[in-house]
């Protein structure tokens, strides 16, 4: 549950703990943990003339048993920049992603050179409606609903990501129902004494523009946002009541996003995604069948060395300059491969048992001869963007479960370091399979695969087949994974 007051900073303690100082200058309380007293230095060098603005607080704080993981969220009347056709806005700004208190209450500390918490704060800008005396408060609700994922899959995020949200931010009919984020324009990073803290972005987009970064990269769709103003204009700045994409708005821009495809294919290298597979080489009932993944039984764990292998697939993937290359089965954790993003503390493929002893058996990698992939309706819509975007480019493109520690990669003949090889393109770690496709096969698949495009037009289930190749695709309801048992 949340309050809303007015403070000139989150105060030193919880509920009941007392307002902030309201002066002007630039001196803070003594009660004002660290962490959080650089992050409102930034706010007031952006608003010095706004010591005390309102503020959406946890009642009851994460580190007391609280549902919501930000402590606060400032929320700041942005009067634009009309030389720049900025409009007037709402600025929010989080509390709480990053490490605010310094003494291990939320986040570990570990030192003043690395990243604070996670390492960055949300910030959202909100185009003001005319006669708007007040910011809405709804902001707040969704950057806690992003914290909590961020909190609680140890996730974080970068610049050009994407967030699928598939529900109007407000609440309301708007066709802004999914995200992008960026740095913001005017928040510097800040050096705290517990890490450094950026400020990432939310900008709202409508349905075909998320499809487009997806299909592209998210950085390039942004760039095409910052240059029409009404979609966001050069602060990327959200109007919930736009009602026409960039590609209506100009429909110039589509023909960007498609040369762009073709040169530079997708950015994309992994989606987390409700699949499973099945090795149709063996009966069923072979007790000693380490595929993992038959809809109604218990997966098995990935391996440690499998989890950080998938794990640095996807980080390398989201690099837009990276070698189309797996790492080896057995490489360490790399940090720093892209600067704009700081590595996760626990990347969404980091199974409970990863420091487990795994038996040798689930880590012997075994050639299949046919397999069968299963997928819901919006994982296998990205099948076409797997092959078109990834796979035509030299790539590799990866689907993690959702439900389990199952995990399909497709790789294609330019990847260099993959178990799965043209004499035997299908290949087993445990509960990871790697599926290489040629590029005549990945040609051929996407002509049967074109209705995928218009997912709206078919029944589910639906399946494809290429018996020559042994290898069968199903798109499924969604209740089949949801429940195992069905």
């Amino acid at each position: 549950m949340e309050g809303v007051r007015p403070g000139g900073g989150p105060p030193a303690g919880g509920p009941g703990s007392g307002s902030a100082s309201g002066s002007g200058s630039g001196s803070f309380p003594s009660l004002f943990p660290p962490g959080l007293h650089g992050i409102y230095g930034e706010c007031r060098r952006l608003y010095p003339d706004q010591p005390n603005p309102l503020q959406v607080t946890a009642i009851l704080k994460y580190w007391l048993g609280g549902p919501d993981p930000l402590d606060y969220v400032s929320m700041y009347r942005n009067l634009g920049n009309p030389a720049l056709n900025v409009p007037e806005h709402w600025h929010y700004v989080s509390f709480g992603l990053s490490d605010l208190y310094g003494d291990n209450r939320v986040h570990e500390f570990t030192g003043a050179d690395g990243p604070s918490g996670f390492g960055f704060e949300l910030t959202f800008r909100l185009k003001r409606e005319t006669g708007e005396s007040a910011p809405p408060t709804w902001p707040a609700e969704l950057m806690q609903g992003l914290a909590r994922y961020v909190f609680q899959s140890e996730n974080t995020f970068c610049s050009g990501d994407h967030v699928s949200w598939h529900s109007p931010l407000d609440n309301s009919e708007s066709r802004i129902q999914h995200m992008l984020l960026t740095e913001d324009p005017q928040m510097q990073p800040v050096q705290t004494p517990f890490g450094v803290v950026t400020f990432l972005q939310i900008v709202g987009v409508c349905t075909e523009e998320l499809h487009a970064a997806q299909q592209w990269n998210g950085q390039g769709i942004l760039e095409l946002l910052r240059t029409v103003p009404v979609a966001g204009g050069p602060w990327l700045i959200t109007d919930m009541r736009r009602g026409e994409t960039i590609f209506e708005i100009d429909p110039h821009l589509q023909e960007r996003v498609d040369k762009g495809i073709e040169t530079d294919g997708s950015n994309l290298s992994g989606v987390s995604a409700k699949c499973a597979w099945d090795d149709l080489s063996r009966p069923p009932e072979d007790d000693e069948d380490s595929r993992s993944i038959c809809i109604g039984t218990q997966p098995r764990r990935l391996s440690g060395k499998d989890t950080e292998q998938i794990r640095e697939t996807l980080r390398r993937g989201l690099e837009i300059n990276s070698k189309p290359v797996l790492p080896p089965i057995n490489a360490q954790r790399q940090n720093g491969l892209n600067l704009d993003r700081p590595p996760s503390r626990k990347d969404s493929l980091e199974s409970e048992s990863s420091a487990a002893i795994i038996p040798h058996e689930l880590i012997r990698t075994r050639q299949l001869e046919s397999v069968h992939l299963k997928f819901n309706q919006e994982s296998g819509a990205l099948i076409p963007l797997c092959l078109r975007g990834r796979l035509l480019h030299g790539r590799h493109f990866t689907y993690k479960s959702i439900t389990g520690d199952t995990a399909i990669t497709f790789v294609s003949t330019g990847v260099e370091g993959a178990f799965a090889t043209e004499e035997h393109p299908y290949a087993a770690h445990g509960p990871w399979l790697q599926i290489l496709l040629t590029e005549e096969f990945v040609e051929r698949m996407l002509e049967d695969l074109e209705d995928l495009n218009s997912p709206e037009e078919f029944k589910l289930p639906k399946e494809y087949s290429w018996p020559e190749k042994k290898l069968k695709v199903s798109i499924l309801p969604d209740a089949v994974f949801d429940n195992p048992l069905h």
